[in-house]
């Protein structure tokens, strides 16, 4: 750094330079020429200048002398204050230090005598003035011409940013209450990025001028003596601007400089960076990929960036909603850097993300050994022992991560879901509770406060919380919940039901609940249907027409391989996999996708990959899948008979269960009148089941759990199924026919 006396010389041969009539102090005129001087570039309109002098010498007023002027000390104390850039100012006029080596001080001349000290002061120069990344060995600026470009860029930003500030146009988002993506810092944003974002008001006047005085700069660097310096340019141009969160400008910089070098990792990497966050997934993958390719074939130039493309790659993968990929990418990183405490965070979160917690957990624990106050590592560990039923240590974990960070959104939803689980409604509530006072939108926080309140018995608090969630958003989950308040208040609930909202109830054995008329589904049967359309509904593939699933058994030739056992099968790695389900799956948004993988990965994959090995036999995957798409029933028969004709085996799988299933994909939205399930007090959705002897009703899930009230103990139980309440009706003109008849 320079010190303060190298830092006054400077100012005081400015100072020296303006001051023409030599009277100790600027006037307007000469400040005037003194603005004009140091900014060549600008063309500044009387108005323009006018509006500047006036801020000057109104904030630095005490440093005003009469009719002189603005004081030495008044212009030091512009510079210290960060008004203008003593170094920049200083090369701009053409002024040069030079140095008397038996004083050791340094003394304002024009010209210098030693080319040695020049090179000397204007190195020191270039550090003290410019971020840590300029002058790295590996991503540092080479050309002195460019170090030129990067001082205007830094003045015309600086000018862009008091203008937006000054006019309220300046936004910056405080992010430090949400999870750290895991972004890797080496290579990716700054922290201060990561704390706070920018965004910039991109269409006002002062910006366009901002973008044309930014396209001289890219001019002058694509007019360089060489290729290599007009590269040089243009990546200083785009760190620059992606330093101060001008995202889209930056990418502009690295899409010239990818043009420029094709083959060199690092503008593809810095491109990648730009396109994820703005949101551009898919291209920035693409851009990743480039860099991985390029990385691969120069050898070990670039080995030391490998980890980070990696880590980056697999982000930007998520970020489209392939988890199972990301993974491949985060242990790649964790392989080539075993250190890399990030890419194990990601890794772990990821694995969590597919279901596969008890990975997930060992990846976590070992991104934690390394660095101890990860937070989002601790909050994330946390749910995967929660989800392996190891609560008490995850609530110690999940307190860990916020008191590292006490307004760890993440850590306190998902601490109150646990203790929900557990029982513990008062804490759960609180725990809500805080998530509202960070987030006071959290719609699904507000909701679940409610919840918890209820269970805690507090029913007039839960009623007003209630509200509240309703004024955040006016999804169908909450009226439904509102209903059901409502039914509890009118039927007191005994002790065996306080705890979710149910009425008192025992559980019958299968065999004394008996069907009235043949259309009504047996209590085993919608049981396993009605866990079947659970896995229908969060994978959305009952949205998935089968046809494109037979397009894609039809157009993918996959060769035979051979298990351990010597069987032949057509195989697939679960990556792979998962591109084929992102076809099949396209209309999805990433995190409901992430969601749909999940349960597949769960409930499929994990049973027809028993051995771990991570591939899956593609051939019963496709039978698994074609009854739970949409189409004609015949068409899903036909086709998961046709995906089993792959295997060497032809098993008999039965498709009883299928039209339980089509009533339940039909129902789904059918709601009968204000009618109560007897059990859960909820509004029955889907179809009813009534007791012939008793009228009580229930809804598909307590049915299939064999639920009836304790105020109903009878020997044994005929239900009749009901899809609609028409139905109901036909079935009652049906007995008022039969009974007219009897009479006559």
């Amino acid at each position: 750094m320079a010190t303060r006396g190298s830092r006054s010389e400077k100012v005081k041969r400015i100072f020296q330079q303006f001051d023409t009539n030599h009277d100790g102090g600027l006037n307007r005129e000469e400040m005037a020429a003194l603005v004009v001087a140091v900014n060549p570039r600008v063309k500044f309109s009387d108005e323009q200048i006018n509006a500047i002098l006036d801020e000057v010498f109104r904030t630095y007023g005490e440093f005003i002398d009469g009719e002189t002027g603005l004081t030495y000390e008044g212009l030091l104390r512009t510079y210290d204050d960060g008004a203008g850039d003593v170094d920049r100012d200083f090369d701009a006029l053409g002024l040069e230090l030079n140095f008397d080596e038996s004083k050791g001080v340094s003394i304002a001349s024009e010209a210098s005598s030693s080319s040695i000290i020049d090179e000397r002061v204007v190195e020191s120069q270039k550090k003290q003035r410019t971020a840590a990344w300029a002058v790295s060995p590996n991503h540092g600026i080479v050309f002195d011409d460019t170090w030129k470009i990067v001082d205007d860029l830094e003045i015309l930003i600086k000018r862009l940013k008091a203008k937006q500030a000054k006019d309220g146009k300046l936004k910056a988002d405080n992010f430090d209450a949400y999870s750290d993506a895991g972004w890797s810092r080496e290579l990716g944003p700054s922290a201060e990025i990561a704390e706070k974002r920018v965004f910039w008001e991109e269409s006002g006047h002062d910006y366009a001028v901002f973008v044309k005085d930014l396209g001289v700069l890219r001019t002058r660097a694509d007019g360089a003596r060489s290729r290599e310096e007009a590269f040089d340019g243009h990546m200083a141009i785009g760190r620059v601007l992606y330093e101060h969160q001008l995202f889209k400008e930056a990418l502009v910089s690295f899409k010239r400089a990818c043009e420029l070098q094709p083959i060199d990792v690092r503008p593809h990497f810095r491109a990648g960076n730009c396109l994820y966050v703005l949101c551009k997934y898919k291209e920035a993958k693409e851009e990743f990929l480039l860099a991985l390719e390029a990385a691969e074939t120069g050898g070990n130039q670039w080995a030391y960036l490998l980890p980070q493309i990696y880590v980056n790659l697999g982000i930007a993968l998520e970020g489209e909603g392939m988890v199972l990929s990301a993974c491949e990418y985060y242990r790649e990183a964790a392989i080539l850097c075993p250190t890399h405490f990030r890419a194990l965070k990601l890794l772990g979160s990821a694995l969590f993300g597919v279901g596969e917690y008890r990975a997930a957990v060992k990846a976590l624990e070992e991104a934690i050994f390394m660095k101890p106050d990860y937070a989002d590592a601790h909050c994330d560990l946390a749910s995967a022992l929660h989800a392996i039923n190891e609560d008490e240590r995850a609530i110690e974990v999940f307190q860990k991560a916020i008191d590292l960070k006490p307004g760890h959104v993440d850590a306190l939803y998902n601490l109150g879901g646990l203790y929900m689980d557990m029982g513990r409604f008062p804490r759960a509530s609180e725990m809500y509770t805080r998530v509202l006072a960070v987030w006071p939108n959290h719609w699904r926080a507000q909701l679940n406060k409610a919840v918890s309140l209820l269970g805690a018995g507090e029913t007039e608090e839960a009623r007003k919380a209630l509200k509240d969630a309703l004024k955040m958003t006016n999804r169908v989950e909450l009226h439904d919940a509102i209903s059901h308040l409502k039914q509890l208040q009118k039927k007191k609930m005994k002790p065996n039901g306080a705890a979710n909202g149910e009425g008192d109830f025992v559980i019958v054995e299968p065999s004394k609940f008996k069907t009235v008329g043949e259309r009504t589904t047996l209590r085993q049967e919608l049981s396993t249907a009605l866990e079947i359309r659970a896995f229908q509904k969060i994978t959305r593939l009952s949205r998935c027409d089968v046809e494109l699933l037979k397009k894609e058994m039809s157009d993918k030739d996959v060769p035979l391989s051979y298990s351990g056992g010597g069987v032949p099968e057509r195989s697939i790695r679960k990556p792979n996999l998962e591109e084929i389900l992102r076809r099949l799956l396209n209309f999805l948004k990433p995190e409901t996708f992430q969601g749909a993988v999940k349960a597949i990965n769960e409930r499929l994959l994990s049973c027809l990959d028993d051995t771990g090995t991570g591939r899956v036999d593609l051939g019963m995957f496709y039978a698994v899948l074609a009854p739970i798409c949409s189409g004609p029933p015949e068409k899903r028969k036909r086709i998961a008979f046709d995906a089993l004709l792959w295997r060497p085996v032809n098993e008999d799988w039965g498709f009883g269960i299928m039209s339980t299933l089509l009533k339940l994909e039909a129902g789904d939205r059918n709601r009968h009148g204000n009618h109560i399930c007897s059990v859960c007090r909820y509004p029955i959705i889907g179809s009813r089941f009534k007791e012939m002897k008793a009228h009580f009703s229930l809804c598909n899930q307590c049915y299939s759990e064999g639920k009836v009230p304790s105020a109903s103990k009878q020997e044994e139980y005929k239900f009749k199924e009901y899809g609609s309440e028409t139905e109901v009706m036909k079935d009652k003109c049906m007995c008022f026919t039969l009974h007219s008849n009897n009479d006559s």
